[in-house]
């Protein structure tokens, strides 16, 4: 009798310790069809679909909390970017390549995570830039602002009140050789200081407006890519926003200074502010002008980028976006980051480019 009891209470508790574990599966698909003018020196146009960014880059993903009592909870993130032209794995080809860690989270003291995750420069921007990852955006001047991850990253990021902080720091930035990475995979014995990353940031958010600023450091390593082929050299980045809540209007500015010891032209300034607008509960239009330029050279670049989207409901839209570029000096940077191939027009030239799409939540 008293063993019948004990297995009818065990079985009574799976239930109870089932609830306390959530998993939850995610994802968005975001393509359509783009038109680029003036691509190289022959300035020929491009149609295509875009396999990297539409409004936001593709991903899916599993997330998943268990209560573990006292306001414990331990967590994780498996998250896949993908290209919706060609069903390929993004960030290099890996399975996980957005975001893959675990930890624990205490609603008091904060979340403390280890794998591949975001650096604060993403935190810090999030807000702020009102295109983030838009195909006509800031990751076209800055085409880390597309990727700011590190692998073996230990994160930190805690909000008390109105303050938010947390930093991360990398024991080897990213293994992969490809566009999508950098190639520096760091954990190395004879050079403890190779590959290295960390970043701090700290915010304030209010109920209708918010700072923040962060700064991030990522050494370099041999064989890695961007110039950085030595420990010794560094890239350096301070990073700054602000936005404000008005009715149905957000508005953001923001810049990144940056010291990247491993170009010609070390030290940059990025600016940029933009504006969404709520036209209609289903209709909002936003846009958004960015700045770059190098000191001490001819090397600067405008770009404009505005983008209509209509939701037919909390999980699809539709939406039309064009931006236009004017490089300046020898700068050949692309209108779109919405594709792997070059569609870079020639050194001084200015680009328009425009796409249509759509997007589903799931």
């Amino acid at each position: 009798m008293q063993k019948s009891n004990w297995v009818v209470g065990a079985l009574a508790a799976v239930p109870v310790v089932a609830a306390a574990q959530s998993v939850t599966l995610y994802g968005l698909v975001d393509t359509g069809v783009e038109y680029v003018n003036r691509v190289g020196a022959a300035g020929h146009d491009v149609v295509r679909m875009p396999n990297l960014t539409g409004t936001v880059p593709s991903r899916w993903g599993l997330r998943g909390t268990e209560d573990l009592g006292g306001g414990l909870k331990s967590v994780f993130v498996l998250e896949s970017g993908f290209a919706p032209d060609s069903g390929t794995s993004g960030q290099g080809g890996r399975l996980f390549g957005r975001q893959a860690f675990v930890g624990l989270n205490d609603e008091r003291w904060g979340q403390l995570t280890f794998g591949r995750q975001f650096t604060m420069q993403f935190w810090s921007t999030i807000d702020s830039d009102i295109l983030t990852s838009n195909v006509y955006g800031g990751n076209v001047l800055d085409s880390f602002r597309a990727n700011p991850r590190a692998d073996n990253a230990i994160a930190y990021k805690g909000k008390f009140g109105g303050v938010t902080i947390g930093g991360t720091y990398s024991l080897g930035r990213d293994a992969v050789s490809a566009p999508a990475g950098v190639n520096c995979a760091g954990e190395n014995p004879a050079d403890k200081s190779a590959c290295r990353d960390w970043s701090a940031m700290l915010a304030y958010d209010a109920s209708w407006w918010g700072l923040s600023t962060a700064y991030e450091s990522m050494r370099g390593g041999a064989g890695a890519a961007g110039g950085l082929t030595s420990s010794s050299k560094k890239d350096d980045r301070w990073i700054f926003g602000g936005y404000m809540l008005l009715s149905q209007v957000k508005l953001g500015v923001g810049g990144t200074v940056r010291n990247n010891e491993g170009s010609a032209t070390p030290h940059s300034q990025l600016y940029y502010g933009g504006v969404s607008y709520d036209i209609t509960p289903a209709f909002n239009l936003a846009g958004e002008v960015y700045f770059l330029r190098f000191n001490n050279s001819p090397n600067k670049a405008w770009l404009e980028a505005i983008r209509g989207t209509y939701a037919f409901s909390k999980r699809t839209a539709v939406y039309i976006t064009a931006g236009f570029i004017d490089n300046r000096g020898n700068l050949a940077l692309s209108v779109s980051s919405g594709d792997t191939s070059s569609a870079a027009p020639k050194p001084g030239g200015n680009q328009f480019g425009t796409m249509v799409g759509v997007k589903h939540t799931f």
